[in-house]
Order: C-alpha cells, then structure tokens, then sequence
C-alpha cells in the first residue's frame, strides 16, 4: 500500500467494458508527512474520493483485481480507502 492526494480526475468517454462506470482520479503519491512523493499516476477510484483528499493506494495488479473483485483488471492501481490521519510513533520517522 501507498499513501497518495487526488490532484486531479480523468474524463475517459470510451473505456475497456470491465471499467465502465467507474472513476479513475490522478494521484500524486506522498510520503508519510504528506510531501510529493513521486510521479502522478491514475488510480480507480473504489471509495468516492475526491480532489485534495488524502488516500491510500494499491499498486499491483493482483491486489488491484482483488479490490475490484476482478479476475484480470486492466489497472493496476486502486484507491482503497480515504486517509483521516496519520500518526508516527516518536522516533519512527
């Protein structure tokens, strides 16, 4: 798993059958500290998170089509959850 913030939501009219009705966002992956950490990547979004939010990411494909409940998805990373806070015991980072 990763941690990651929506910086953006793509608009795709014609999608492989499997992705169809769903939301792919632009992530940019951070660090524990919430700093850019990273390239921008696309992710479905399976939680209905939105611009800005902090999120925390699946990127492997198996893990991905588990999350979708998808034998073979055509993506490989997922937003799984929305991130309300992130704690770092003292002395840990």
């Amino acid at each position: 798993m990763k941690l990651g913030r929506v910086i953006g939501k793509v608009w795709a009219t014609a999608k492989e059958e499997t992705l169809e009705g769903r939301k792919i966002l632009l992530v940019r992956p951070t660090d524990v500290h919430g700093r850019p950490h990273g390239e921008a990547l696309l992710a479905l979004d399976t939680v209905d998170a939105g611009p800005g939010d902090p999120v925390l990411l699946v990127d492997e494909g198996g893990s991905a089509g588990i999350a979708l409940g998808l034998d073979n998805p055509p993506i490989r990373t997922v937003i799984v959850g929305v991130v309300d806070e992130v704690r770092i015991e003292e002395g840990e980072a």
